[in-house]
């Protein structure tokens, strides 16, 4: 199989080397053998695994906790304004 390596390095963006190309050639082509080599493999009794750890909801839950007033938020801050921290301009004009 035929991969136009140029073609997908432009579609990425990018620019190969000769020498690059070639190799990328030679690489993607055995990516595509191997899985086609993987497409011939019955898995019609294969049960479909999105993990193997077994957990579930392992995601905390929101919950309201108490926070910092403004002002203790505020409190370490080298310059402030109106309720905001002040820092220098990052970008320019």
């Amino acid at each position: 199989m035929k991969i136009n390596v140029q073609h997908v390095a432009g579609l990425a963006k990018l620019k190969l080397s000769k020498a690059e190309e070639e190799r990328f050639s030679s690489q993607l082509e055995d990516t595509l053998e191997t899985i086609e080599q993987l497409n011939e493999v019955n898995t019609d009794t294969i049960e479909i695994t999105s993990q193997v750890t077994g957990l579930e909801n392992v995601v905390d839950q929101d919950a309201v906790h108490p926070s910092l007033t403004q002002k203790e938020a505020l409190s370490n801050a080298k310059n402030t304004l109106n309720g905001f921290v002040v820092v220098k301009a990052v970008i320019e004009e």
